[in-house]
């Protein structure tokens, strides 16, 4: 078909399809980013609508004047980008009021629904090829989102080598419908999981009948059939700290990169950096919320700085007016198309530390799990078996103590400490400890 016909053709679609049919061949892809069409879809989308007849004819006079002097797909890429604009626009404003009790965004949920964005994870072989599975279940909490996959025809795991998860927001979000996933979408890479050697490299997590539970860092929770070593589901923990911004910034190869932290010395204050620390706690398990709690006013003395950390104590194993107790038997509840179980002694533990100024300092969401202690935990008050939870990353490590009471069926948290490492303090702060 002759090119003066095509471009008569596509001068009638919109913008999404204009992308679509330029994914077919280059020949299409040229025609479909023509300067004079997308002219017009520029013109018909960001000139006012008072005047808009005089407006746009001015518009395509001048833009037929200079077509010529413009690389080929300026105007498309001016499109993209002003569409981007706005959508970044509407979101930031939603973003901007800010929870006093946990630092980060009150309405998270509202701006994920403006941006369209949506997470899937893309499985990749030892030969290069990917398998695509889109989200299947979604869960919103205080501090983050959980995510679950789960389909009928995983590949084997034996032959994959990554998990890549991506935050995925259309080319253009409409309000007004649900954004096909046909359409043109964008990729932002989360984080990259490497699978050889699975069941070796990875922290496990717990089991049940039918699965077995790995974690990998951060937040990621791979659950295997026991009889066929074989995928049954995937679960990623999101927090919200950054969330939007690894979501929808960065490539599809390279992650987003932050800005570092720019720390303000007060000379005036020789423990800056070591006091008036809030820590905001969500221990959880999809729907089934165990603790939900703010601790404030946490601080570490000069001589509890050792190892490489500071310790900051939450709750003493000594000061029982502090023990807390927690809602429910603590199991991790999963799902398929088929079958659903819960892994017992597993839950998800969602951080948000702030700062003195009440900024987010360390913040992860990850699934953790409860380990039956050879000690008793020595308390008068708590005569039952102890467990213990721990979990560590770059920032700092959690230590939690729990004992279970068998006559009120409950597990009380009798001990919980953070360790931060000294070196993101001496970076946030701008110290030398």
């Amino acid at each position: 078909m002759p090119s003066e016909i095509l471009l008569k053709i596509f001068s009638y679609l919109d913008a999404a399809s204009l992308l679509s049919v330029g994914c077919v061949n280059k020949r299409l892809c040229h025609l479909a980013s023509d300067n004079g069409i997308w002219l017009k879809v520029y013109s018909r989308c960001f000139l006012p609508k008072r005047n808009m007849k005089s407006e746009q004819r001015g518009a395509l006079s001048w833009g037929c004047a200079t077509l010529h002097d413009k690389n080929p797909g300026y105007w498309k890429k001016e499109y993209i980008f002003k569409q981007t604009a706005v959508v970044k626009t509407r979101v930031m404003r939603l973003i901007k009021p800010v929870d006093p009790y946990t630092g980060l965004p009150c309405k998270n949920k509202e701006a994920m629904k403006a941006s369209g964005l949506s997470w899937i994870i893309v499985l990749k072989d030892k030969n290069g090829k990917e398998y695509v599975v889109e989200k299947s279940n979604l869960l919103f909490k205080d501090t983050s989102v959980t995510i679950f996959w789960y389909s009928t025809n995983w590949p084997s795991v034996d032959i994959l080598s990554t998990i890549n998860l991506f935050g995925v927001t259309p080319l253009f979000p409409d309000q007004s419908r649900f954004p096909s996933k046909n359409g043109p979408r964008r990729r932002s890479l989360v984080a990259k999981y490497h699978l050889a050697n699975l069941t070796t490299s990875s922290v496990a997590v717990g089991a049940d009948k039918l699965v077995q539970l790995f974690g990998l860092n951060p937040g990621l929770l791979v659950g295997l059939w026991k009889e066929k070593n074989e995928i049954a589901f995937v679960m990623a923990s999101l927090h919200y700290h950054q969330l939007l911004e690894r979501s929808t910034l960065g490539s599809a190869t390279v992650q987003y990169a932050f800005p570092p932290n720019q720390p303000v010395w007060d000379d005036t204050d020789p423990e800056y950096g070591l006091h008036d620390y809030s820590l905001h706690l969500d221990m959880h398990s999809g729907s089934c919320t165990y603790l939900c709690g703010t601790f404030k006013s946490l601080f570490c003395r000069k001589g509890d700085i050792a190892n490489g950390y500071l310790r900051l104590t939450v709750i003493s194993l000594k000061d029982n007016t502090k023990h807390l107790p927690l809602a429910g038997t603590l199991g991790l509840s999963w799902e398929t198309d088929v079958f659903k179980g819960n892994v017992k002694d597993c839950y998800v533990m969602n951080v948000t530390l702030l700062d003195e100024a009440g900024k987010p300092f360390w913040c992860f969401s990850a699934p953790v799990y409860m380990d039956l202690c050879s000690k008793t935990s020595g308390l008068y008050d708590y005569m039952g078996p102890l467990y213990t939870t721990a979990y560590a990353d770059s920032g700092g490590k959690v230590c939690v103590e729990l004992v279970w009471l068998e006559e009120t069926k409950e597990y009380f948290i009798v001990s919980l400490v953070l360790y931060i490492s000294t070196k993101k303090v001496n970076n946030w702060f701008g110290t030398n400890y």
